[in-house]
């Protein structure tokens, strides 16, 4: 498996959710990696990425309540996601940091309920 993302699911606003990210090593150890999201009707967008180094960043409107990290042992990259609100409510992808035209897999469907 390249890059298998799942961890998603129905949760009410205010809600915890963590996301993951399994992929091969020959991926994973050489790129940077994120979490992108499309919500319904709107265009993907980048949610967090993550450094070779482990620095981190974050789009505004996330910030503070999302948290991406790579664990090196399991070749995986996490999104943990808390204070979950409606807006949040899209499918979730992830995908090497910049994509450089890399194909999209199958995302996780998270849904935030008001």
């Amino acid at each position: 498996v390249q890059l298998q993302a799942s961890g998603g699911g129905l949760v009410q606003a205010g809600g915890s959710l963590r996301l993951s990210c399994a992929a091969s090593g020959s991926i994973f150890n050489r790129n940077q990696m994120a979490w992108h999201r499309q919500p319904p009707g709107k265009e993907r967008e980048l949610v967090a990425f993550v450094t070779l180094s482990g620095n981190t960043y974050y789009a505004d409107s996330v910030k503070g309540r999302f948290t991406i990290s790579r664990d090196r042992a399991k070749n995986t990259v996490n999104l943990q996601m808390n204070s979950l609100k409606y807006e949040d409510t899209a499918v979730y992808y992830c995908n090497v940091f910049p994509t450089r035209g890399r194909a999209f897999g199958q995302g996780t469907q998270v849904t935030v309920s008001s």
